[in-house]
């Protein structure tokens, strides 16, 4: 008989173990604030203006909706939740949620601050993974540029190889350190040179572990095909392919330039497509995991409990080294801990990074969260019944 998937993620006393009584009180009232569009909106149009007359606002957002979703103003600080998180076998994917500042001094300064998170990542258990941005290194209008295959001028050329030395310097120092590179997926019109170079990266350091991961969006209708043409390729060029499988972060974004441009959009015609195609790629995915690194980014339960149903069913060991799962830092926790107490890999999002400038990160958050169906009833509701659960 087949032995039951002992895994639930409607246990709340194991989702908030990690959370006081007064942590817990403070998500119920901030879940239920971010839940209101017009408090968001408000708040993404005050807050700017607030840092540019410098109001002292900075105490009461590092007290709610930062300490919430980041985990530090710095990488210390970071690395102390990262501690925080590892008590309860939670894993920790870095990620300098700074905005990329646009400039060559800027994209150069940028690399050694990676480095230094890589190789302090490298003397810690419980910082598996660090993420990047190639948008953090290379000029937008470049990317553009050669995502339309114009041709480009020898200074294009020359500002190109630049990039591609830096993220070579981070890549070469990830797999020194044994450290995993989450490579950021972008808009799609500047998406071509991020694979490109994302693939060129997987050939050079991905020969015996996978250390560089490539981010696949299944919102758009064309990344399954994209993701079994990439593992062809890194079967045939004798690489382990990363793939870091994500629903998307830009759908407005994108349908409003496909309509003015008058081109088709990439996005899926409606979620239940974006749904199958994510559920498809996870099942592939674990098809192949002699030959590839899996990295399930996703707040989606259905997905999660799938990739851990397939795993088990496999009698494949939950803590295969070739998967792993991750939710953002703030977000669905009863996935990330009861995924975790049941012994697979998983780790948070840590977005870190001074307060100011980390806002635009958090802005996009509430807004993405508000304008994700049902996502803030969940939490809610799983925050109120483990507050019921302990006679709050």
């Amino acid at each position: 008989m087949e032995k039951q998937l002992p895994l639930s993620f409607d246990n709340t006393a194991i989702a908030f173990e990690a959370k006081t009584d007064k942590a817990l009180s403070k998500a119920n009232f901030l879940f239920s604030n971010i839940g209101k569009p017009w408090l968001v909106k408000l708040g993404a149009t005050f807050t700017p203006i607030a840092f540019k007359l410098r109001l002292p606002i900075k105490g009461i957002i590092k007290s709610t909706i930062f300490s919430q979703f980041c985990g530090g103003e710095t990488l210390e600080e970071a690395a102390h939740t990262a501690l925080q998180l590892g008590n309860y076998h939670v894993g920790v994917a870095l990620d300098y949620g700074v905005e990329a500042m646009e400039g060559e001094e800027n994209y150069d300064n940028a690399v050694p601050e990676f480095i230094r998170a890589i190789q302090y990542a490298a003397s810690r258990p419980d910082i598996p993974f660090i993420a990047i941005k190639i948008t953090g290194f290379a000029r937008f209008g470049l990317l553009e540029k050669m995502h339309s295959k114009a041709a480009l001028t020898s200074e294009e050329q020359q500002e190109f190889a630049r990039v591609r030395k830096r993220v070579h310097a981070i890549a070469e120092a990830a797999a020194k350190s044994n450290v995993g590179i989450l490579v950021d997926a972008e808009e799609s019109w500047i998406q071509q040179p991020v694979d490109d170079l994302t693939d060129e990266m997987m050939a050079l350091f991905n020969k015996k572990k996978v250390i560089i991961f490539n981010t696949f969006q299944l919102y758009r209708h064309d990344r399954l095909e994209f993701l079994k043409v990439s593992l062809d390729k890194a079967v045939k060029e004798g690489y382990l392919l990363g793939a870091k499988l994500v629903r998307g972060a830009y759908m407005e974004k994108e349908n409003k330039r496909a309509a003015e441009m008058g081109y088709p959009t990439p996005i899926q015609p409606s979620k239940a497509a974006t749904d199958k195609d994510y559920n498809e790629a996870v099942t592939f995915c674990l098809e192949n995991l002699d030959k590839l690194g899996l990295f399930i980014g996703t707040h989606n339960e259905d997905s999660c409990m799938l990739a851990a149903r397939l795993l088990h069913e496999k009698e494949l060991p939950h803590n295969h080294a070739h998967i792993s799962f991750s939710q953002l830092l703030g977000m669905s926790d009863n996935i990330t801990f009861n995924l975790a107490h049941a012994g697979y890999n998983v780790s948070k999002y840590l977005p870190y990074g001074p307060v100011k400038d980390v806002m635009p990160y958090l802005i996009r958050r509430a807004q993405e969260n508000t304008s994700i169906a049902g996502q803030m009833g969940r939490e809610l509701g799983l925050i109120r019944k483990e507050m019921k659960r302990r006679g709050m």
